[in-house]
């Protein structure tokens, strides 16, 4: 009779290569993030953060992922709701300057 403890678990092979590539992904992601960071997903730049992280997947992974699939990756870990947005947007939104062209800019008679 044998033990138990002499035969390794067999894991069914599809259901490990899923697992292993569900893990490599979040990976992925969360390798993504330290670029990425998700508090830009609620600013004035979630666009270009959004795509810089499906660049980051398509190019880890050589296949294509769209907006939707990515921000249902982030939802694994993140309440996007719940984020709070990057203050540094913020005060660039409420920054006032006057602008004045140059001098240069205007073309005199003289010359």
């Amino acid at each position: 009779m044998e033990s138990l403890y002499t035969r390794p678990c067999k894991i069914p092979n599809s259901s490990f290569r899923k697992e292993k590539s569900e893990l490599e992904l979040e990976l992925r992601l969360l390798e993504a993030l330290e670029i990425y960071p998700p508090a830009k997903l609620r600013g004035i730049h979630r666009h270009f953060v959004l795509y810089g992280l499906t660049e980051y997947l398509r190019r880890s992974f050589n296949q294509p992922f769209s907006g939707d699939d990515v921000l249902k990756l982030l939802d694994r870990f993140y309440n996007l709701e719940m984020v709070k947005p990057d203050d540094e947007d913020t005060e660039i939104l409420n920054q006032e300057e006057d602008f004045r062209l140059p001098q240069s800019y205007f073309v005199t008679e003289d010359s």
